[in-house]
């Protein structure tokens, strides 16, 4: 992955190096003097960079090596900060103006060539102090000491006894069965999971049940930087081999290749299983090789791709959580007494089901009185520091952050930003990357693509939990669990990454130099805090606050790049400040306090996101100026704004949600048409006495965008659903959108013009009636790739339904939730082969009814591959609990294991 400019390793000498060479070329450059300076920098800069980043690969570094490593990266910021400021008071950042034209003309005059020289003269002096460090301390020559070689606690794990073990039999047979089934050919199956949720343990027990139906047999666990040779070596001495003492791969191989069970444990990386997998015998013995890992990719590409022989490792549940926590405390069997025990609750809940967790959390409690108990209980999110009991589970969370590549360990240490089980949304915090510089550019890929794909390389690796995903499995936010979250701020601490304000008693220590700062308060105390701390955020570059105060003043925030506020307040809230903010880039405020955006928004020139979100809802008048915001992205508001003047001048807008075209000008309607990277638009319309002529409007903007390959999704929203008759003749959406919300309007029936919109892949519709016989259901089971479905029936269709199984109806659909009266609904074979998940509503139906219609009506037609089935009967005419048995009984037959959910 190509170097961002600014990581927790080199803090930002890459984008330093970049504004050297601005400086040393351009106008800048034909000051002599100058470009000389500029030049020496740069050499020294380089230097110090590759030093930087040939310690960051080292395990532990000495007192020394961390304080000259952390003054650097502090250095790097302070000169960037510096060097943006002087440029911006060069530029006034208003681009509208030619900057160099601008620069020209300034740098004639002496008073600016006397404030370079004297920059660079500040500049040069702190380099020289760093630089004399690094040659006093002999960095360059730098070795980290050995330390002491603990026990690896997988080895521990893999020797546990089986009476000992809790929540282990389940997924035990589970896998036994998957591993014993009738096929000969070579299987490999592998089982993913968090790192401590007892991987290990479990496929040991596998391995110890099974292992007498093998002729050979080996167990062997793959370290983060493998020694190939060394683990075939074990493999091969374990099924009986002789030790291959030339380490030549291909000899250790030709001598594996035998009938056997083998366990690979804790595979970092493809590449490592691709060479390991060589050794494997692909016969029709019944060969079976199981794998574990961290990382689901890697565990799809030691399946061969196969997801049916991935297994996702499950946290315990509640009851096995509570026997293992006590039986490590009060011993096997014991009861916990009864001052212990709703203590014992709130541990066991920031444990989140994690074996290692909840073993190395009872070890630490063994013995100890109730005071005890309180003070784990409080300050559980910073026991790994000082507190040797916690050392297994530290190493092996350590050892997955230290697995990630440099941009990652980067992004994954932002999530110090974030409070203790708060939902992060992966669109904020993408944005959030992009603003701090984090993200590498790849040609031909957008940088949110890029930020994308950083974040679902952490999912993947189990590095941060799913909690919302969309119709195509795209995970939406997450969560992070609240041990590697106590992890993460310990390495922010280390690293002087992040400053975590959530304690108002230790608001005082606020360090001078913090870069980001966390800012968590919920108590009545906040604005007295928030007063206190606000002079020492001025070297700030994001900040995010969650209070239930406004912050007092943006003045102090000269540098933030990112700004995240969420305050509940009930004044009404000054943001003239955020205007003197020049280099912020993503502005987000949440709270319920009332407020306008400030005329001088303009000045903000590198503002790329702004989202405004006001509770309760209050329209914001968007001032005109925005229009100078050129290189803004992202223009969200909720729950609407209203455009007075065009916005066509908005050539880099991307998402524009919240346009409430019932109440902004006509010309403002039909000027987003021009805005032709628009991939993202959110409407809000309700009625009004111009409905004709804002359609009118709307449909010439359309069909400027007809053609547009960015616009790919469109939704209308409105404060309450209501009878629309205008979207049914409405045929000028811009044919290449993929996603289409009409949700909110009852149409009269589902119009035959969205048949043009051949690249839908989700689409919300409320209809007033279908009519099958009149190409109704035809038009919707007509889409190619078409995979998520919401259709609400309001009148009961005067014949049934019926879901043809033809190849060509439906033939993406994963996603379906269909509400109508009654079960007027039939499956054919062969219907929807695709589908995941089914939500069906019936507003007029008793269970009775249902229980009766379930098997007649072709449930058993519905595909293997249904996951989830969500079944609802709002006609209470007796006790649904009696019918709740006999549906899931159906489900059962033709659906096993489908996770069922009845409402109503």
């Amino acid at each position: 992955m190509p170097g961002t400019m600014v990581s927790a390793s080199t803090g930002a000498l890459n984008s330093l190096l970049g504004k050297l060479a601005t400086l040393a070329g351009k106008e800048y450059g034909k000051l002599k003097s100058v470009r000389k300076e500029v030049a020496s920098l740069e050499s020294e800069f380089s230097s110090m960079k590759a030093l930087l980043e040939k310690l960051v690969d080292m395990d532990e570094l000495d007192a020394q090596a961390k304080e000259w490593r952390n003054q650097v990266t502090d250095m790097s910021y302070d000169i960037e900060d510096c060097i943006d400021e002087f440029m911006h008071h060069l530029g006034k950042n208003d681009a509208s103006t030619s900057f160099v034209n601008k620069t020209a003309r300034l740098l004639k005059k002496l008073r600016v060539r006397h404030q370079i020289a004297s920059k660079i003269q500040e500049i040069k002096i702190r380099v020289k102090q760093a630089s004399e460090r690094r040659m006093r301390y002999k960095l360059d020559e730098y070795r980290p000491k050995p330390s002491y070689v603990s026990v690896d606690p997988r080895i521990v794990a893999m020797h546990t006894e089986a009476a000992s073990l809790v929540g282990v039999d389940v997924p035990r047979e589970e896998l036994a069965e998957l591993l014993m089934g009738d096929v000969q050919e070579m299987m490999v199956v592998s089982i993913v999971g968090f790192g401590g949720l007892g991987k290990t343990t479990l496929v040991n027990q596998v391995y110890l049940k099974l292992e007498e139906q093998f002729q050979c047999h080996a167990f062997v666990s793959v370290s983060l930087k493998p020694d190939i040779p060394k683990i075939l070596n074990k493999i091969l001495l374990a099924i009986g081999g002789t030790l291959c003492h030339s380490g030549e791969l291909d000899e250790i191989i030709k001598n594996i290749k035998l009938h056997l069970l083998n366990m690979s444990n804790d595979i970092w990386s493809s590449s490592a299983w691709n060479v390991i997998k060589c050794a494997f015998p692909e016969n029709n013995c019944g060969s079976r090789v199981v794998t574990t890992t961290r990382i689901y990719d890697v565990a799809l590409a030691c399946c061969s791709y196969n997801r049916q022989y991935v297994y996702n490792m499950r946290p315990l549940g509640e009851e096995d959580s509570r026997t293992l926590f006590f039986s490590r405390i009060f011993g096997p069997g014991e009861a916990c007494s009864g001052e212990f025990e709703v203590l014992s609750v709130d541990i066991l809940k920031k444990c989140s089901g994690l074996p290692l967790a909840i073993i190395s959390i009872a070890s630490l409690l063994a013995g100890q009185s109730k005071v005890a108990w309180v003070y784990v209980r409080n300050s559980l999110r910073f026991m790994f520091e000082g507190n040797p009991s916690l050392e297994d589970m530290k190493r092996i969370l350590d050892l997955s952050y230290r697995n990630l590549p440099h941009h990652l360990k980067t992004c994954m240490l932002y999530f110090g930003m974030y409070p203790e089980d708060y939902i992060i949304e992966k669109d904020d915090l993408v944005k959030q990357w992009i603003a701090e510089d984090f993200v590498g550019k790849v040609h031909g890929l957008d940088a949110k693509d890029v930020a994308g794909s950083y974040f679902n390389e952490l999912i993947n690796m189990s590095m941060i939990q799913p909690v919302d995903t969309d119709y195509n499995d795209e995970v939406l936010s997450c969560r992070v669990h609240d041990i590697m979250l106590d992890l993460i701020r310990v390495k922010c601490v280390e690293e002087n990454f992040i400053d975590i304000r959530d304690d108002p008693q230790a608001t005082m220590e606020l360090h001078n130099n913090s870069r980001r700062v966390s800012l968590y308060y919920n108590g009545a105390g906040d604005s007295v805090i928030l007063k206190t701390i606000n002079g020492s955020l001025s070297q700030v570059r994001s900040v995010i606050a969650v209070t239930r105060d406004f912050l007092p003043s943006f003045l102090g925030f000269k540098y933030v790049r990112v700004l995240y506020l969420r305050a509940r307040v009930r004044q009404k809230i000054d943001l003239t400040g955020i205007c003197e903010l020049f280099l912020l880039r993503y502005l987000k405020i949440v709270t319920t306090g009332e407020f306008e955006i400030p005329a001088q928004l303009w000045r903000l020139g590198y503002l790329e996101t702004l989202v405004l979100d006001q509770k309760p809802g209050r329209v914001l008048s968007i001032p005109s100026d925005i229009v100078r915001l050129r290189q803004l992205l992202h223009l969200i508001v909720q729950p609407s704004a209203v455009f007075q003047a065009p916005i066509n001048s908005l050539k880099s807008l991307r998402t524009l949600q919240g346009f409430d075209i019932s109440s902004s000008s006509l010309e403002s309607i039909k000027s987003f048409g021009e805005l032709n990277n628009l991939s993202d638009l959110q409407v809000v319309y309700y009625p009004s006495d111009r409905d004709s002529m804002v359609l009118d409007a709307l449909c010439y903007s359309f069909e400027k965008l007809l053609h547009s390959s960015s616009l790919k999704s469109i939704k209308f929203a409105n404060p309450t659903p209501f009878d629309f008759h205008g979207f049914s003749t409405l045929s000028c959406f811009p044919r290449h959108i993929q996603i289409l919300d009409l949700e909110e309007f009852y149409l009269p029936r589902i119009p035959k013009s969205i048949s043009l919109l051949q690249e839908l892949q989700s689409l919300q519709l409320m209809v007033t009636e279908v009519v099958p016989s009149d190409e109704d259901i035809d038009i919707l089971a007509g889409f190619p790739f078409l995979a998520n479905l919401y259709l609400v029936i309001m009148q009961n269709p005067k014949e049934k339904l019926v879901i043809p199984g033809t190849d060509l109806a439906f033939p993406a659909l994963k996603t379906l939730h269909l509400q109508l009266p009654k079960n007027h609904l039939a499956f054919e074979a062969g219907a929807m082969p695709r589908l995941q998940k089914i939500k069906l509503l019936f507003a007029e139906v008793g269970w009775e009814d249902a229980c009766q219609w379930l098997e007649p009506t072709g449930i058993v037609h519905l595909p293997a591959s249904l996951r989830k089935v969500t079944l609802g009967c709002y006609f209470i005419c007796e006790e649904s609990a009696t019918y709740s048995t006999v549906v899931r009984s159906v489900f059962n037959k033709h659906h096993p294991g489908v996770d069922l959910a009845l409402i109503g």
